[in-house]
């Protein structure tokens, strides 16, 4: 369809099926330049940077900088706490204090000089870590931790160390977790826990401990990373690191500011082609919200709509709360990939499975309705008058004795059915009892997804306590909500990983001939006239109306008669933006005198209003179609990113815009389009045509690349209206706006 070099990405099949099978090049080492091709075209890395974070959470040998056994010092609580640690992992714990000969009855050495071995790892408890990274660094350290507060969340002073400590770092040529962390990553982690394990990364420890107690009721954790300011390793690194750990089922992340956008997408990138589910809260979708995140960490939060489409883009899962975090990733740690995509509601109560079956719909899940055949086979051991179509309604009884397996294996057995829920709304033994024990066997027996929905807010029941919590098959939760939330997202999550390739294995590496020409029209720090805007999109291959600039009335006219009438005319001038609003633009203009009386007004308007115009542009007039916006910003953490809308008037009434960040290829376009609000206009309405969504697409892969070529030299791109005609016809730009950083 869109056989293009400007836009889609051209496959080549062997290379498709490696990223397909998640086998990624080999990404370069931390600390190493990557070669030309490892970059893309506007010079950025083209796969994640995977730091070896082995040696960090199981240390052969640790140096405890600071180390205290003084009554009623804060270090004193922290150094036991570490050498607890280290005694469980099997590291060698090395005090470091000046001072102190021993503490806690171990050696103590003056500083990491004079240590007896090479340490992995040192603990930084110190009020200022700067002056202690070139003793690392000498010593050739491999991780540090900086557990010091005042640096970039306290403001501009400390901002200003932060990046001095950061230069430090880079310089050393260790890697340094915080400054602004805490002993998270030192947990007592339970042992005794079979199956994938959720690895935990957050910016805040307090907010990562809802997930880490889940260990409590039998959900493995493997690691848990509190990155802290981030002033060296980030987020980004961890999720690269855990997304190649065999024993992480899913990551879990709470995330208040991404130190860079282009690493966070690289590493998305990398779980999401492991195929291991990364859900995140992210905050900073309010203004308050965003203003609390950077105080507190003292990192940009980026533009929210940005970073939600961008997590989307990769298969991130965003969720808003703690409980839906602990949740969704706990389901993705357990469940396995579903065999379909079918859901099947089963409750005791005719009621329960109505509600929880219109909230399922609603949300997005399919429902299907059973078989005749499948029915006729329920309706064994339930009565005939209660309906087992989906939802099924047992109408209680059958669960008390050994109908309900019955039941609950031949619901699992229908071939469309992926997943089975069952609501159970309150305890109600001896019945609730042996429900819970069915579902939790035969969810031993079945690669399909059990999950049950506890209702009693009591939650000290033996059914729940023992047998529910006690499997680690059933994924069990307390809401109608979480429920529903997490089990879209394990469907949705499977069905973006089948599909998905790497756009960054076929991004663009070396300009195409249409950035020479662009590079030419460029004006560094200054707005374009429509004129030179068009001319750019021309030099990208973009479509433009029949058009001529010209400086005088009767060239207006000549040029209205090569281009055809009816004529638009338009006022085209640097720094000229809301031309209509000024009364800059003329419409539907038929004839020589009409043509010759708008030249006149058109620059009579501009002298009075003080604008410079490079001339009046007469330009055919287009009206069949769906008025589009396509257009490019730069953010402060992605780069350049493309939008595409509704446009004309209705893209500041309606705001119905969808953003991805390049690179991407078609089916993303395509993805775009289908996440407006007033995607129908485009599928023909009342009668309309329908629109050719196919040169759309073409466009938005085109404005993609010239993002991509032009960079940061591309403050802005503002094509609209994109006028897109009737299938078959293609698409016109018939205004544009650029501006040239």
């Amino acid at each position: 369809m869109l056989g293009s070099t400007y836009g889609t990405f051209t496959t080549d099949p062997r290379r498709a099926h490696v990223v397909a099978c998640g086998e990624a090049p080999a990404p370069a080492v931390h600390g190493q330049a990557g070669t030309a091709d490892d970059l893309d075209v506007s010079g950025r890395p083209l796969y994640a940077d995977i730091p070896d974070l082995d040696r960090f959470f199981r240390p052969e040998s640790v140096a405890v900088i600071g180390a205290s056994d003084a009554e009623g010092r804060p270090n004193t609580g922290i150094t036991r706490q570490l050498m607890d640690w280290a005694e469980r992992v099997g590291s060698r714990l090395h005090p470091v204090h000046p001072t102190r000969q021993s503490v806690f009855g171990t050696p103590c050495f003056p500083s990491v000089a004079d240590l007896p071995e090479q340490v992995d790892l040192a603990v930084l408890l110190v009020s200022d870590p700067l002056p202690v990274i070139e003793e690392l660094a000498e010593s050739k350290v491999k991780f540090a931790v900086a557990f010091a507060s005042g640096f970039a969340e306290t403001g501009a002073e400390g901002a200003a160390a932060q990046a001095r400590l950061a230069a430090a770092v880079e310089r050393s040529g260790l890697r340094l977790l915080g400054p602004n962390t805490n002993l998270n990553a030192f947990e007592k982690f339970r042992d005794d826990l079979e199956g994938p394990a959720i690895a935990l990364i957050t910016q805040s420890g307090h907010q990562g401990r809802p997930v880490f107690t889940m260990q409590e009721i039998g959900v493995r954790l493997s690691h848990w990373a509190p990155t802290g300011n981030e002033a060296d390793l980030e987020t980004a690194d961890f999720i690269s690191y855990f997304a190649e750990r065999p024993e992480v089922g899913a990551i879990a992340c709470y995330v208040e500011g991404l130190k860079d956008g282009r690493s966070f997408l690289l590493a998305a990138d990398r779980a999401a082609q492991r195929g291991v589910p990364v859900v995140a809260v992210k905050v900073g979708r309010t203004e308050t919200g965003a203003r609390m995140a950077a105080s507190h960490t003292g990192k940009l939060t980026g533009a929210d709509a940005v970073v939600d489409a961008a997590m989307r883009q990769y298969g991130v899962i965003r969720v808003d709360g703690l409980d839906e975090l602990q949740d969704t990733s706990a389901l993705f740690a357990r469940a396995r990939a579903p065999q379909a995509e079918g859901v099947v509601v089963y409750s005791i109560s005719g009621g329960t499975g109505a509600h929880f079956s219109d909230l399922a719909t609603e949300a997005g899940l399919r429902l299907p309705a059973l078989s005749e055949a499948k029915q006729a086979e329920l309706h064994q051991w339930i009565p005939d008058y209660l309906n087992v179509a989906n939802p099924v309604d047992n109408g209680g009884h059958p669960v008390g004795d050994w109908r309900g397996r019955k039941i609950i294996d031949a619901i699992l057995d229908d071939p469309e059915v992926g997943v089975l829920i069952c609501p159970i709304t309150g305890p109600f033994p001896p019945m609730s009892d042996k429900l819970a024990q069915d579902l939790v066997d035969a969810a031993e027996q079945t690669d399909k997804l059990v999950c049950v929905v506890w209702g009693s807010p009591v939650g000290t029941e033996d059914a729940y306590r023992t047998t529910l919590l006690g499997s680690s098959r059933v994924a069990t939760f307390r809401t109608f909500a979480n429920c529903i939330t997490a089990v879209r997202a394990y469907l949705d999550h499977h069905r973006f990983t089948a599909r998905y390739r790497s756009p960054f294995a076929e991004a663009p590496r070396t300009p195409s001939p249409s950035f020479r020409k662009a590079q030419a029209l460029m004006r560094p720090g200054q707005q374009l006239s429509e004129h030179a805007a068009k001319q750019l999109l021309r030099a990208y291959g973009i479509r433009v109306p029949r058009e001529q600039l010209v400086t005088s009335a009767a060239a207006a006219v000549r040029a209205a008669g090569l281009v055809g009438y009816p004529v638009v005319m338009k006022a085209s001038g640097a720094h000229l933006a809301h031309k209509t609003e000024l009364g800059l633009v003329k419409v539907g203009l038929t004839s020589a005198s009409q043509v010759r009386d708008a030249y006149r007004e058109l620059t009579d308007i501009a002298r009075y209003e003080g604008i410079a115009l490079d001339g009046v542009l007469v330009c055919q007039m287009v009206e069949r179609g769906v008025e589009m916006v396509v257009g490019v910003t730069q953010d402060e953490l992605f780069g350049p990113t493309v939008t595409v809308g509704l446009g004309g008037v209705l893209v500041e009434v309606l705001r119905d815009v969808a953003v991805r960040v390049p690179p991407f290829g078609e089916s993303q376009a395509l993805a775009m389009l289908s996440e407006l609000r007033g995607r129908a206009l485009l599928d023909g309405v009342r009668g309309a045509p329908p629109a050719d969504i196919d040169a759309l697409v073409e466009v938005v892969l085109r404005v993609q690349r010239m993002a991509l070529e032009l960079g940061d030299e591309l403050a802005e791109l503002d094509i609209n209206p994109l006028m897109v005609l009737p299938r078959g016809q293609g698409a016109v730009a018939l205004d544009a706006l650029a501006v040239c950083r």
